[in-house]
């Protein structure tokens, strides 16, 4: 067995349960990198990473360099001793940072790879319509999601899934994964799966606001998995007397068409809000104002009219 002396790569909420299985299991975490400090809100109060805050809890050396390639950094992490690093949701790494520990870099990602390379994999599969997804433990190269893959767990969607729910067990099944990834390294028994390059691959690019606009003109089960697939962030969004809304929660609303265009939204303004899609009606259930939180239709239309 090959005592590992691991780096921690991470940021956000998604990473925390595998640094936090790896400490549980006493792994040997020797410095946990995450991203700078950033003032947030109306009081710019700095707010610490979810990474930063679980390591803090363990006592464990955080580095938050602004430059990875910077010389100060690089020797912070040649100084660590590190033979194996873990990836799990940051940023793109150079190769003189995921090439330094012995045992290379392994990056954890939220797709059966070869589908869904990309920085919004949870996202796609859900707005694609996809029954099945999972997580999948691979060592980083130059192209990115492209290396050879260690280990795979895969994970059911459901029909009521949301990007939000969904993130949330492929962040636990995940750190299983990272978990199983490590004793395999250490034990020196792992297997190393070349990823196909060709045939049918789908992608997960990264989404921006327009990306979010919601075309009427696609059918409503569709546009359902769209808005689940965006769901609680960054959130579907449309207009209604052209004012800016982000979408939550929706579903096919048994309405007869009568002739009305696609982008066409009948409500009574007290309990329903429903818009014409390519091939039906999908009623909006949660909606969000710019400015306002968001809230149930019905609860919305006790304050406001369209």
């Amino acid at each position: 067995m090959t005592e590992l002396r691991i780096i921690f790569m991470g940021t956000p909420e998604f990473a925390v349960p595998s640094l936090e299985i790896l400490v549980k299991n006493e792994f040997k975490v020797v410095a946990v990198v995450t991203a700078p400090d950033k003032p947030q809100g109306r009081g710019n109060k700095v707010i610490f990473s979810p990474v930063k805050e679980c390591a803090l809890k363990y006592k464990i050396p955080i580095l938050q360099p602004a430059n990875l390639k910077s010389p100060e950094f690089l020797r912070e992490l040649k100084t660590c001793n590190a033979n194996l690093q873990f990836v799990v949701a940051f940023r793109m790494l150079p190769e003189v940072v995921w090439s330094m520990p012995a045992l290379g870099t392994v990056n954890l990602h939220a797709s059966l790879l070869p589908q869904y390379r990309g920085a919004a994999p949870i996202n796609w599969a859900i707005i694609n319509g996809e029954k099945e997804t999972g997580v999948t433990t691979f060592f980083i190269r130059h192209e990115i999601d492209t290396g050879n893959m260690i280990f795979q767990e895969k994970e059911n969607i459901s029909a009521t899934d949301t990007a939000g729910t969904l993130h949330d067990r492929l962040s636990e099944k995940g750190a299983q994964l990272v978990l199983r990834t490590a004793i395999a390294l250490a034990s020196g028994s792992y297997p190393a799966i070349s990823q196909p390059s060709e045939g049918g691959l789908k992608k997960a690019p990264k989404i921006f606001k327009e990306t979010c606009a919601i075309n009427w003109n696609n059918p409503t089960h569709s546009i359902s998995n769209f808005v689940r697939g965006l769901s609680p962030y960054p959130s579907a969004w449309t207009t209604f007397n052209k004012k800016h809304f982000k979408i939550h929660r929706a579903s096919p609303a048994d309405r007869v068409s009568n002739g009305h265009p696609a982008g066409e939204w009948i409500t009574d303004n007290k309990s329903y809000l429903h818009v014409r899609t390519a091939d039906g009606w999908l009623a909006i259930l949660e909606l969000q104002a710019e400015g306002k939180r968001r809230m149930p239709t019905g609860e919305f239309f006790r304050g406001n009219a369209l």
